[in-house]
């Protein structure tokens, strides 16, 4: 009796609901592949709002390719009653929530994350300490490559309960922040003008965005906090290189002496 109530849930599968199926199945396929391709590509050869919202659209046409087609296949498999979808749906959801826990938290957090956007293919984010480049968002985790080129996979788990640091969330502007370290006697006008002057001569700097040189007086001697944003956030290290290198070269000509930290002393005691 119940082998018969489980048989009535599903139609009758024939050779041409088979085929459908493939087809419905390819399509899909080759459309997400499609995708997966042209999009990034395109992208390449855009700038700024328009690279960033070209890469976008790989994860969202994804889930909407997959909504599609799962919507398309399972009226042809089961006969489309509300106590047979009900009865499906709901011995499925348990089974998928008591073995797969986790994974189904991930794909419905990365449901979750293609609307809500707290990270986007081209953002630079933070999670847990690892910091790089969103490359790639999938069903159940994102990728992401670190500045010195290692891929990191991380699961749409921790957008529930991780902090995720996103720096240009979406858009063309990544501020840096060069820091420096001065011996106290000097002069503080004159060095505060001169890191100015450095941020604004730098070929990568993004001459819209503010220039800000931030002072703070610690025991060991002053601290500078030299911020501005490159043109490109993926030219932020050659940025910071190139501050950090004209920087001291230029307070050394000033002369100004460096302060000698111990390492206690180098962690950073204020958020400013």
């Amino acid at each position: 009796m119940d082998t018969d109530k489980i048989l009535g849930l599903f139609r009758e599968i024939t050779t041409a609901v088979l085929i459908e199926i493939g087809l419905v199945f390819a399509v899909a396929t080759a459309i997400v592949v499609s995708s997966q391709r042209v999009l990034p590509w395109l992208a390449e050869h855009l700038h700024g709002k328009q690279r960033l919202f070209a890469l976008a659209m790989v994860p969202t046409i994804r889930v909407i390719v997959f909504i599609i087609a799962f919507l398309w296949v399972v009226p042809l498999v089961i006969e489309p009653s509300m106590q047979n979808m009900v009865a499906i749906l709901g011995a499925a959801g348990l089974a998928i929530g008591f073995a797969l826990k986790d994974y189904v938290s991930s794909l419905i957090a990365g449901i979750v994350a293609v609307y809500e956007l707290p990270y986007r293919p081209g953002d630079w984010i933070e999670v847990e300490g690892t910091y790089g480049e969103v490359k790639h968002i999938g069903m159940r985790a994102i990728e992401i490559v670190t500045p010195d080129d290692t891929v990191v996979f991380v699961p749409h788990l921790k957008l529930w309960s991780t902090l995720i640091f996103n720096a240009n969330n979406g858009g063309p502007s990544l501020m840096c922040v060069v820091d420096f370290y001065l011996h106290p006697e000097h002069d503080a006008n004159r060095v505060k003008h001169l890191l100015e002057d450095v941020a604004l001569t730098s070929p990568y700097v993004q001459l819209a965005k503010p220039i800000l040189v931030i002072a703070k007086e610690e025991p060991w001697g002053t601290h500078y906090r030299l911020k501005a944003y490159p043109i490109d956030p993926r030219q932020q290290f050659q940025f910071m290189t190139d501050l950090t290198a004209r920087g001291k070269d230029c307070l050394r000509a000033l002369p100004v002496r460096f302060a000698q930290l111990s390492p206690e002393h180098a962690v950073q005691t204020g958020p400013y």
